[in-house]
């Protein structure tokens, strides 16, 4: 039986801003304030899967959510209409209507951790929303991306969904961002590679001084528990807290894996040579070959990882058993890191060849290539129990690309977002788009 990595990504959503929410993110504070163009951005996201189902990859979309998030203003002290709740959290806390209005749920990557069926120990693909408790305007989005998996992927008899973790600083997680999976074939039993920043409860391992260490080993401990995974087939490995304090907020802004090949930078890990080792060791118990491509820091340096996102790439394997980097503008604009690359393509190796994309919109606020989309490694089976709504074919391209046009606005700033009317848009436009995605009732303001 086939399998696939499908990669299903982020629609931005119409509230797309600059709010500067993510300290820790050097992007996201760095771009701060300015206007945002919500339009460009959701085009630029849907151009990219556009052009990887044209090369033949299995491409699919996932919502983004309600903006401004009335209900968690409500939840807050602010009443009476949702016009009046908009106009005094803007009046009264301006930073907490930023917050209700960010659009951060279009880095899907960050939107669960996904296990597949050869792994886990009742043969389904498992769910479990992150918690995101990390930052607030990101904390509230797991029960709104829990009811869109569940309508994307709601056959029980191939899919389970865990509710995200208790919501307090022991059990931070991120999600996807933080997890990779390697493996010889996607339908075939992996290894699932865990990546944290720090321990809740066990002081032997460093932590970062400067920024935030999001993930825990404690919360990645609990996925695998509920995903039922084994122990021979699970890696953990520390991220390095001195990048963390430089600005690499998870795993994936300084190391991207796929198929049997991790491609990270030098200074990436803590003990880095006894992780390879495991997983070379573990992934060889299952048939695969485990290998891995290190960018030095002589070549690319921290600093130049985190402002051009080299590793914030995507990492396809193609039918001839070579690599392809997806990366943005960004790595071409950066004169190391495209020199580098130019070598990597020009040597023979794993990674063949690189495709430059335009995502400056998402750029801007902190998210590359990686963070829009959410891999989940499906069999022929499994693919054929997903809602065909959100998979990409090109008449769903021609409708988003007309929603967006219908519905999105070409300019937004801080002060955009105390507009009750745009509440009234958004709401209009995701009627509209569960409609064509087949998601049914998934918003609060469908349901309530």
């Amino acid at each position: 039986m086939k399998s696939y990595e499908v990669n299903f990504d982020g629609l931005v959503g119409p509230t797309h801003n600059y709010g500067g929410l993510s300290y820790g993110n050097v992007a996201s504070q760095s771009n701060s304030q300015q206007s945002s163009n919500p339009k460009e951005a959701a085009l630029q996201g849907l151009a990219k899967m556009k052009a990887l189902m044209e090369m033949g990859f299995q491409q699919g979309v996932l919502a983004p959510q309600e903006r401004p998030d009335v209900a968690a203003l409500r939840r807050l002290g602010f009443s009476g209409t949702d016009a009046q709740v908009i106009e005094r959290a803007a009046k009264e806390a301006m930073p907490l209507l930023v917050a209700s209005c960010s659009a951060s749920s279009m880095w899907v990557a960050n939107a669960a951790t996904v296990s597949p069926s050869a792994d886990t120990a009742d043969g389904r693909v498992h769910f479990t929303a992150a918690n995101l408790n990390c930052k607030y305007h990101r904390s509230i989005e797991h029960p709104t991306t829990s009811r869109v998996l569940g309508a994307m992927f709601a056959n029980q008899q191939h899919f389970a969904h865990h509710a995200a973790l208790p919501a307090v600083a022991q059990f931070g997680d991120e999600g996807a961002a933080n997890h990779t999976r390697f493996c010889r074939e996607y339908g075939e039993a992996g290894v699932e590679f865990f990546v944290f920043g720090r321990s809740a409860f066990d002081n032997r391992f460093p932590a970062p001084q400067k920024y935030p260490a999001r993930q825990t080993l404690e919360a990645s401990q609990a996925v695998v528990r509920l995903h039922g995974l084994r122990e021979e087939g699970v890696v953990y490995a520390q991220q390095n807290p001195n990048v963390i304090d430089q600005g690499v907020f998870h795993n994936d802004v300084i190391a991207v894996g796929n198929g049997e090949v991790l491609f990270y930078h030098e200074d990436a890990f803590l003990e880095t040579d006894q992780m390879l080792a495991e997983l070379q060791s573990k992934l060889a118990k299952v048939g695969g070959n485990f290998q891995s491509v290190c960018v030095p820091r002589s070549a690319v340096t921290v600093d130049d990882a985190v402002r051009s996102y080299l590793f914030n790439s995507q990492l396809l394997s193609r039918p001839d058993g070579s690599m392809l980097l997806i990366v943005p503008q960004e790595c071409q604009a950066n004169e190391r890191v495209w020199a580098y690359l130019q070598s990597l393509t020009s040597s023979g190796g794993l990674i063949r060849e690189v495709k430059v994309f335009d995502l400056k919109q998402s750029m801007q606020n902190g998210g590359g290539p990686a963070c829009l989309r959410l891999r989940v490694a499906l069999n022929e089976t499994e693919l054929a129990a997903v809602n065909p709504g959100v998979i990409m074919t090109p008449p769903l391209y021609g409708s988003l690309t007309a929603w967006v046009e219908k519905h999105y606005r070409d300019r937004l700033s801080e002060t955009d977002l105390a507009d009750p009317q745009l509440l009234l848009e958004c709401r209009t436009a995701l009627d509209e788009l569960t409609q064509i995605l087949k998601l049914g009732a998934v918003y609060p303001f469908q349901i309530n």
